[in-house]
């Protein structure tokens, strides 16, 4: 047997590939779909709280990539358990390479001439122009663009570090302190920044009561989405330790903290 055919068969390595395979996936995505903005009763059907926050009022107001992100964060968490802060760096790096290839590739497709039957196609679903709505998903600006990826990398980056001091602080107990705990920090950083560069320094101008309503609402939901989760990390560390052996994911784990 080669030499790499034996580090595909090490099982850390295997799960690594797969938890780095799913994170970049669930982050790629979510940032794609992040322009989004949505109301939660309109889209649960109940009647519209009045919320008023910031002397803003109505529905609550999320983008569309809070959907995804707490499982960014529960496997953030998981490679930090197993893997360390190299793990998470090197995956956190890898994303945003990944999200900007991705938009790369997102405005070449938008300046392609599109096919003149193409543009009329979705008219009967209320589309009347195909190509100025591709444009307008896809296109998110580059305010939008850089805010998404500068609030991703800052956001990572703190949760690797509030994640390890808490470790050091608490050991191989409390795994959920060490989770929420660096979630809160890191997240409380993410979802400001991302909609100050996007929406008030970008061209949209949003005003300071819309700006601060619509970041506080949508990290409240990451906060309790991460608790809500708590149950789902554990389970994970769980099937990881009985598919690495208890021998082999307890060093992985005092490595990981070192």
């Amino acid at each position: 047997m080669t030499a790499a055919a034996r580090t595909l068969d090490d099982r850390a390595v295997r799960l690594f590939i797969a938890l780095a395979a799913f994170f970049c996936a669930n982050a790629v995505l979510a940032e794609f779909i992040g322009v989004k903005i949505f109301a939660l009763e309109d889209t649960l059907g109940i009647a519209p709280l009045n919320w008023n926050l910031f002397g803003q009022t109505g529905s609550l107001s999320f983008t569309a990539g809070t959907l995804l992100w707490p499982l960014v964060f529960v496997l953030t968490d998981t490679i930090n358990e197993f893997f360390g802060r190299r793990g998470v760096q090197f995956i956190s790096w890898l994303a945003v390479a990944l999200i900007g290839y991705g938009f790369v590739f997102a405005y070449a497709a938008i300046h392609l001439v599109p096919a003149g039957w193409w543009v009329d196609a979705a008219q009967a679903q209320g589309v009347p122009d195909y190509q100025a709505a591709f444009a307008a998903v896809f296109g998110q600006g580059l305010w939008t663009i850089g805010g998404s990826l500068v609030a991703f990398l800052v956001g990572q980056l703190i949760d690797v570090a509030v994640f390890h001091r808490i470790r050091l602080a608490t050991g191989e107990k409390h795994v959920w302190l060490r989770a929420t705990g660096s979630t809160a920090v890191s997240q409380l950083v993410d979802s400001f920044v991302v909609i100050w560069i996007a929406f008030v320094l970008g061209p949209q101008q949003w005003p300071t009561s819309l700006f601060m309503a619509v970041s506080s609402v949508n990290y409240v939901y990451k906060m309790l989405c991460a608790i809500a989760l708590i149950p789902l990390l554990y389970l994970m560390r769980r099937g990881i330790t009985a598919y690495l052996g208890q021998a082999r994911a307890r060093q992985l784990r005092e490595e990981a903290a070192a």
